[in-house]
């Protein structure tokens, strides 16, 4: 079970292969961050967002999930707006799965 609660059937290619990509990271932790910003997302990216959506889904999870969390500094390379929408979107007093 992936944890995604999104149909990708009215995706196109690439935007279905990044969802998938974004729920099966390798980390649980980083599959839910990355997972459910997806879900809420994808629909509505844009080809440029979509680009650096996917360069961060290249990254190390541990690298990724200390920059979220503040325990080191984004690299300027990754420091992009999309970034910033991820880290926004699970900012929150919940937990993350909710």
């Amino acid at each position: 079970m992936t944890g995604t609660s999104r149909s990708s059937a009215d995706l196109d290619p690439r935007r279905r292969k990044v969802l998938f990509r974004s729920w099966h990271r390798g980390m649980r932790e980083m599959d839910l961050l990355m997972g459910q910003f997806s879900d809420a997302e994808i629909g509505t990216m844009s080809d440029g967002d979509l680009d650096d959506f996917e360069l961060l889904i290249e990254v190390p999870d541990r690298d990724l999930l200390a920059w979220l969390t503040d325990e080191a500094e984004t690299p300027s390379n990754y420091d992009t707006a999309v970034f910033r929408r991820l880290k926004a979107f699970h900012t929150h007093q919940g937990p993350i799965n909710v």
